[in-house]
């Protein structure tokens, strides 16, 4: 029977695509993750006319060590390239390498199951590691901070995500909080995130069995706030802000692979300054589980 999908810790479940999930890992079992992220930011209120290109292939691998605790690890490839005017002309900066490594662990301390549906809350830790390159350098000297592949600081996060998964829908909901620290004398600006997401089962509407898969119409907002970077101490008036993200997309669902796709499509933008505007940030995504 197509009920493969819920209550089945061996099995692929849909998922939120821009955020985390509170749905078991099996204990044992490994489920990779390619995602490919394109982020476009071209509204530039300075006049500079920069034009911001970041490309990021996340791979993310969760693990599970019980049936209530999960172990996840995200290192990202990257490539940054910015287009800016100067009295020179218009030049371009950028790199491209492996950027900084994320270790999570999340553990599912509330659970309730019964005949169809599932809910769950799971809180979760996260580090980021400073693996990536944080001081490259072109012909116009060290690239700027946001550039670099890495940030060289140690950043902490945590969080708690709820899902509420029937046969045929899927609620998320995910708050978190991020804990930048400084290096080279810079300092990211803290983040908060307020994230929701909404599956629902397209095809087929009825259970039958012999279906190959499953098709899921997907509906995510993020809301977003970061506080001012610092450099040497000073406060950066031209960076943070809040951001608010409206996500449609589709997901492919089999017995153990999903593809998904979805466009971050931002609502509004109350950023500080000149600080650059996002015009969308698209994730198309692979998981299959071992």
């Amino acid at each position: 029977m197509a009920t493969f999908l819920l209550l089945n810790d061996q099995e692929i479940s849909a998922a939120p695509i821009t955020f985390n999930t509170a749905l078991p890992v099996a204990k044992g079992e490994t489920v990779v993750r390619i995602q490919t992220k394109l982020l476009r930011s071209t509204d530039d209120p300075s006049g500079a006319e920069r034009d911001l290109t970041v490309w990021a292939l996340p791979l993310v691998g969760p693990y599970g060590i019980t049936e209530k605790l999960a172990l996840f690890g995200i290192l990202p490839i990257l490539d940054k390239e910015m287009e800016t005017d100067t009295v020179s002309g218009k030049i371009k900066r950028g790199e491209s390498g492996i950027g900084d490594f994320t270790a999570m662990v999340r553990y599912t301390f509330w659970k309730k199951d019964a005949p169809g549906k599932t809910m769950r809350l799971a809180p979760f830790l996260a580090i980021k590691i400073p693996t990536g390159e944080d001081d490259a350098t072109d012909g116009d000297g060290k690239l700027p901070q946001p550039l670099q592949l890495g940030t060289g600081s140690w950043d902490y996060s945590l969080g708690l995500v709820m899902t509420r998964q029937t046969l045929a829908r899927q609620f998320d909901a995910s708050i978190s909080y991020t804990l930048k620290t400084e290096a080279n004398g810079f300092e990211f600006g803290d983040e908060a995130h307020f994230d929701l997401s909404y599956q629902h089962r397209i095809w087929p509407r009825e259970l039958t069995s012999g279906v190959p898969g499953f098709v899921y119409g997907v509906l995510e907002t993020n809301l977003i706030w970061q506080d001012n970077n610092t450099d040497q101490g000073i406060e950066d008036a031209d960076s943070g802000g809040v951001s608010w993200f409206l996500a449609p997309g589709i997901q492919y669902v089999t017995r153990r692979t999903v593809l998904e796709l979805a466009v971050q499509i931002p609502v509004a933008q109350n950023l500080n300054g000149t600080a650059l505007e996002n015009d969308f940030i698209s994730t198309l995504s692979f998981r299959m589980n071992f």
